[in-house]
């Protein structure tokens, strides 16, 4: 019988770019009972919200993947509200879990909680060795207390959560608003335009001389679902492919496979975010068996089909 068959799940941010492929993976693996709270019906920001949201599906697991989240624009626009409403929704959703006897908390952090300056490749006992780029630090310091809660909880009443970090993802589904888009999304959006456009350049953030490791959302999809099934310890985990491309060689590969020739202009007023990202993976392998399996490459060609056929072009 499948560890999920019977298992009634409550997955936050279910309806969003990763939640919808947690929710796929779980159905793959026989869970039938899966509820996705919808922010029309519940503000997970407040606390009679995670109470009602609780009480109404009743769940033995809740993986945690609701976010206020975006690029280094919106990061760097609103600060705030970022570092407020992630972090009352984590710390409210795991103190209620807890009282409410839920079996397993699934919280999902971030790449960005890692300090400025980490060595490479990332490795987990290196979190905590300094402050988390400026730009995204208080999205960043907001999911990384929910680490410190779930050790905390794990340590005074024996509560069981994990604390998973994923790296930069992308895949279909993406989110290609301008305003708030990630890397991937936002220079697949920019390439497009400029060649349907006829633009002779493009104008991109930063020098490029930042470097990002990406993974394919429905790896980190995988790989959660199998931490929710069989990482019971309180060390965070690193979710990631191990990979590292700098952004000059991300944007002349997307450049390439989009088909867009003109210049690429480099926007120096404009921040490059954390210098370096990679992180080390042999903890989630050790401990769970996952490995990402996409191809850097492939997975890129499968977004921007994505993206072109949701768009009609």
């Amino acid at each position: 019988m499948s560890f999920w068959n019977n298992k009634s799940v409550l997955v936050t941010g279910g309806a969003g770019f990763l939640g919808t492929n947690v929710v796929e993976k779980l159905k793959a693996k026989g869970c039938n009972n899966i509820f996705v709270p919808r922010s029309k019906d519940y503000n997970l920001v407040e606390k009679e919200d995670i109470s009602r949201v609780y009480s109404d599906s009743n769940p033995d697991i809740v993986i945690h993947l609701a976010a206020n989240v975006g690029g280094i624009g919106a990061n760097m626009a609103c600060p705030g509200e970022f570092f407020y409403n992630n972090l009352m929704m984590g710390v409210q959703l795991l103190e209620e879990a807890r009282k409410c006897d839920i079996k397993k908390f699934v919280a999902i952090g971030t790449v960005c909680a890692y300090p400025k300056y980490t060595p490479v490749p990332f490795k987990e006992d290196d979190i905590w060795n300094g402050y988390p780029e400026e730009t995204n630090a208080p999205y960043g310091l907001a999911k990384k207390m929910l680490l410190v809660q779930s050790q905390a909880y794990r340590a005074q009443y024996g509560y069981n959560s994990i604390f998973l970090l994923p790296v930069n993802l992308y895949g279909p589904g993406d989110n290609f608003d301008p305003a708030t888009s990630h890397v991937i999304p936002a220079l697949i959006r920019k390439c497009i335009e400029a060649k349907e456009q006829g633009k002779d350049e493009i104008v991109v953030w930063g020098t490029g001389s930042a470097s990002r490791e990406f993974l394919y959302v429905e790896d980190c999809a995988e790989a959660i679902v199998l931490a929710s099934e069989k990482y019971n310890k309180s060390s965070p985990v690193n979710i990631g492919s191990g990979m590292e491309i700098s952004v000059k060689d991300l944007v002349h590969l997307i450049s390439r496979l989009i088909g867009f020739k003109g210049d690429i202009v480099w926007d120096k007023t404009k921040p490059d975010g954390q210098p370096r990202r990679c992180l080390d993976v042999s903890r989630a392998k050790d401990e769970f068996g996952f490995t990402a399996k996409m191809g850097f490459e492939e997975g890129l060609k499968k977004t921007i089909e994505w993206y072109e056929t949701k768009y009609g072009l």
